[in-house]
C-alpha cells in the first residue's frame, strides 16, 4: 500500500512539472476578470473603438520621452532664455548707437541716387535744413502752410517750387538766384507786397507763376518763355500792369487777372493765348484792335476760346467788331 502512494505522488509531480508556466500578464488579466473588470471599449457592444470618447479631458504623460541622442541638451535654450538674450542685445545695440550719435548735417543728395535731388540744407527757418521743414521730391519742393516769412534756401536742381498759405511779404532777386532748372513757383495765399523787378526774370526755364490772393500792386517782368500767369485777386489797378508786359511771349496760353480792379486789357495779347480771365475788373471798354486786325478781315485768332469778362462794367454788344474775330463770344454783360 505504501509503494502504491509512492508511486501516485511521483506521477502527480510528473504531470504538473510538464504543464506550461504562467506568465505575469496572463495572471493581470484573471485577476481583473476575477474581479469581473469590463474591458470592453464600446459599451453598445460595435468592435470599432469611438475615437471622440473621452478627448475633451487628454491625458497627457509629460517628460515621458527621452531626448534624442544624437541632439545636445544643451543647444536648446528655454524660450524665455531666448527672450533674454534678445533684449540684452537690442539694449547693448541701442546703447552703442547712443555712443555713437552724430549730428544731423545738411547736405545735397546728387540726383539720380534715387532719393531727393534736391536740397538737405543749408540751414532755414529755425536752423533746420529746408527739405527738414518741407517735403522735397525729387526736383519738388513743398513748403505749404508752414507760417514761413520768406522763401527758404532752394537746391539748384528744384523745378517746382510750392509755398502757398504763409506768411512771406516780399520776393527778392537773391530768392530765386541761379535756378536755372526752376519751371514753376506758386506763392498762393502769401501777404506778398512788393516783388523785385528782376526776381523771376532770370529764369530760364520758368513757365509757371502764380501769386494769387496776395497785395501785390505791380507785377514785376517776367522771362519770355511762360506758359501760365495767375495774378488773380492782387491789387494791380491801372498801373500795376507794364506796358506790353505779354507782347514777347510766344507761347503764353492761359493769363488770369481776375479781381485786380483793372481798368483796360493789357494788349498786345499773343497769339497762342488760348484763356483770358478779366472777370471782377473795372474794364468799361474795348477797342477794334483788342483781340482782332481791324486791317486784315480775314484775320482768325482761333486759339482764345476762352475769354471772361463778366463782373465788369462793359457792354459787350456795343464794340462787336472788337471780337468778331474770336471762335467764340466772351462771357460777359450784353445789355
Amino acid at each position: 500500500m505504501v509503494t502504491l502512494r509512492l508511486m501516485w505522488g511521483l506521477l502527480v509531480l510528473c504531470v504538473v512539472a510538464a504543464s506550461p508556466r504562467r506568465y505575469a500578464r496572463q495572471a493581470e488579466l484573471d485577476k481583473y476578470d476575477n474581479n469581473n473588470v469590463d474591458l470592453d471599449l464600446n459599451p453598445d457592444g460595435d468592435d470599432s473603438y469611438d475615437y471622440y470618447d473621452g478627448i475633451d479631458e487628454p491625458q497627457i504623460e509629460i517628460g515621458t520621452l527621452s531626448p534624442d541622442e544624437d541632439i545636445d541638451p544643451s543647444h536648446h535654450a528655454s524660450l524665455e532664455e531666448e527672450e533674454e538674450e534678445v533684449e540684452h542685445e537690442e539694449r547693448r545695440t541701442v546703447e552703442g548707437r547712443e555712443d555713437k550719435e552724430i549730428p544731423i548735417k545738411p547736405q545735397l543728395i546728387p540726383s539720380g541716387s534715387g532719393e531727393s535731388g534736391t536740397l538737405m540744407g543749408p540751414s532755414a527757418q529755425g536752423g533746420m535744413g529746408t527739405c527738414m521743414l518741407c517735403t522735397c521730391l525729387v526736383g519738388s519742393v513743398y513748403c505749404d502752410d508752414l507760417r514761413l516769412d520768406r522763401v527758404p534756401p532752394l537746391s539748384k536742381e528744384t523745378t517746382h517750387f510750392y509755398a502757398r498759405y504763409n506768411k512771406i511779404a516780399r520776393i527778392s532777386k537773391s530768392d530765386f538766384a541761379n535756378l536755372n532748372k526752376l519751371k514753376r513757383i506758386d506763392l498762393t495765399s502769401n501777404g506778398i507786397s512788393r516783388i523785385d523787378d528782376d526776381a523771376f526774370f532770370g529764369l530760364p526755364a520758368l513757365q509757371e507763376l502764380i501769386l494769387r490772393e496776395n497785395s501785390i500792386r505791380q507785377l514785376p517782368a517776367l522771362p519770355p518763355f511762360m506758359t501760365l500767369i495767375d495774378a488773380s485777386h492782387n491789387q494791380l489797378g491801372s498801373t500795376g500792369i507794364q506796358r506790353e508786359a505779354f507782347k514777347d511771349m510766344p507761347g503764353l496760353l492761359y493769363l488770369y487777372l481776375t479781381d485786380n480792379n483793372i481798368d483796360h486789357i493789357p494788349v498786345p495779347l499773343p497769339d497762342s493765348l488760348r484763356s483770358l480771365h478779366l472777370q471782377n475788373n473795372n474794364i468799361q471798354m474795348m477797342h477794334e484792335d483788342t483781340f482782332c486786325n481791324p486791317h486784315d478781315l480775314n484775320y482768325i485768332r482761333n486759339a482764345l476760346e476762352d475769354v471772361r469778362l463778366d463782373g465788369n462794367p462793359i457792354n459787350l454788344s456795343r464794340t462787336p467788331q472788337a471780337y468778331i474775330c474770336l471762335p467764340r463770344i466772351p462771357v460777359g454783360a450784353l445789355i
